[in-house]
């Protein structure tokens, strides 16, 4: 994450690992950010998304949410919670969309917790739209019911990045803005001092 032209890179396509649904969420991402924070000027960033130790093709959109907060954590620099898990597609005006398999996703996600040890604290963000969908293992159920795991139903980008930081989203889409400046500074910075060499070259 440094300065840059407002590309967001693809690794996973870069080495032909990602499919075309999955690139095209990433570039709903550059949609949103462009939407949300370059209202003024245009975006100065340069960042790259990968998934780390995979090694098999990636495909689908699913992640995209999670990709998301993945930039506005790095950008506000603000840490997001690692006891949670995350589904969900985004569109560019920020709201999550319901994804496929939501059912054996949660469970999932349940038997690796179990397995280790319930703590209270775990769960998984799932797109509103998908609460209809839930038919969930008792076993599943009963933790709910007791405090010991939980399934947050998101609407929107602002409600999730709230819940995995702690902080009111309003403050993180400050702190990201305050970091864009910063880079679209530094940026103005580079390109006047490229220019300067060029007319002493001249």
């Amino acid at each position: 994450m440094h300065p840059g032209t407002g590309r967001i890179l693809d690794i996973e396509r870069e080495v032909e690992l990602g499919g075309p649904l999955h690139s095209k969420g990433v570039l709903i991402l550059s949609g949103f950010l462009a939407g949300r924070y370059a209202l003024d000027a245009p975006i100065s960033l340069a960042a790259s998304l990968v998934f780390e130790q995979s090694y098999g093709g990636v495909d689908g959109d699913s992640a995209s949410s999670t990709e998301l907060y993945a930039l506005l954590s790095a950008l506000a620099e603000v840490p997001l919670r690692q006891d949670l898990a995350v589904t969900g597609s985004v569109n560019q005006h920020g709201e999550v969309q319901a994804i496929g398999g939501v059912n054996d996703k949660i469970e999932g996600y349940f038997e690796i917790c179990q397995a280790r040890g319930l703590t209270g604290t775990q769960g998984v963000m799932i797109p509103a739209s998908n609460v209809q969908h839930l038919m969930l293992r008792q076993d599943v159920v009963a933790a709910c019911a007791a405090g010991q795991f939980a399934v947050y139903p998101i609407k929107t980008i602002d409600q999730g990045i709230t819940l995995l930081t702690g902080q009111p989203a309003a403050d993180i889409h400050r702190k990201v803005e305050d970091r864009l400046r910063l880079f679209a500074k530094s940026r103005r910075n580079q390109n006047a001092q490229a220019a300067r060499s060029a007319e002493e070259q001249a």
